[in-house]
């Protein structure tokens, strides 16, 4: 009966080695995952950015050229 508790003991030992392996490795994931969204972020803000620039750059020549038509 002894080595059936020691082997119980043991395997449940195993389990939550695995289970501290487990978490550990989702921390990681985690952790990679939320500064690929911060760099998303980031990148998404720059192009709405540049998006906004070339907007605005594109209805200042439509002005211009409205106004050339006028002369």
């Amino acid at each position: 009966m002894a080595g059936t508790t020691e082997s119980g003991w043991g395997a449940l030992e195993s389990r939550v080695e695995e289970l501290i392996e487990l978490n550990l490795k989702l921390a990681r994931e985690n952790r990679a995952l939320k500064l690929q969204q911060k760099n998303w972020t980031a990148e998404r803000a720059a192009l709405i950015e540049k998006n906004e620039l070339a907007k605005s750059r594109v209805e200042a020549m439509i002005g211009r050229l409205k106004g050339l038509e006028e002369d």
